[in-house]
């Protein structure tokens, strides 16, 4: 009888289980924009931001080469998961520093995942766009925390430079990990909401204040 095939759904549930008692403290992620990929998990421990790609027996490496590209641009560690009808050439397909891990079926009807190939440290990972992953409110609970100026003027963009720039990356880091195993979908709108209104009443005051000095100069 043929092996049975499995697909992205029979692997994902069962996937974030094996993470969590390989890697202890984990935070997941699905279908995270990444540049102009889209990656199927990330993964965030205390030290490292995982981009994690699903390949089931149905899935072709069609666009694995485009996605390779953007996840070494946006993680510390990238991982690929394959089914058993990739795991005999997927290491050609995948840079070296590329975790494995393939999954097939065991004699309970389980998937069962072993780790082929270790994941190492990406050497193409870019800070720029890796920071990117932070919405305001945690940048900005990040200045809080090491000491630096709010700057509520100035551009997100402008932010993520400054906290590069300031704050080592042993630091910086580790902090924005935290800031992600934080982050709480039910209440960020509100947040951000409240963010930026406050920013939008700040720069109303500033632009009175500057009308009002500009008139008694006049």
């Amino acid at each position: 009888m043929a092996e049975k095939k499995l697909y992205d759904k029979d692997i994902r549930e069962p996937l974030f289980d094996f993470l969590e008692e390989r890697y202890g403290k984990v935070r997941i992620f699905e279908e995270k924009r990444t540049g102009r990929a889209r990656a199927d998990v990330v993964m965030v421990t205390p030290t490292a931001l995982f981009g994690i790609e699903i390949k089931s027996d149905a899935d072709t490496y069609t666009r694995l080469a485009g996605q390779v590209e953007e996840y070494n641009l946006h993680y510390d560690k990238n991982i690929i998961v394959v089914g058993t009808t990739h795991a005999l050439h997927v290491k050609d397909h995948v840079p070296e520093w590329w975790g494995i891990i393939t999954v097939e079926i065991d004699e309970s009807g389980n998937p069962d995942f072993y780790v082929l190939k270790e994941a190492t440290e990406n050497p193409e990972v870019d800070p720029a766009l890796k920071i990117q992953f932070l919405w305001r409110p945690e940048l900005a609970h990040i200045l809080e925390k090491t000491n630096l100026p709010t700057y509520k003027w100035e551009s997100k963009a402008f932010v993520q430079g400054k906290l590069m720039e300031k704050v080592p990356g042993e630091i910086l880091w580790p902090l924005a990990y935290d800031e992600l195993f934080e982050r709480d979908y039910t209440t960020i709108g509100e947040k951000i909401n409240e963010f930026r209104q406050s920013i939008g009443l700040k720069k109303r005051r500033r632009r009175k204040y500057k009308r009002a000095k500009k008139s008694k100069k006049t």
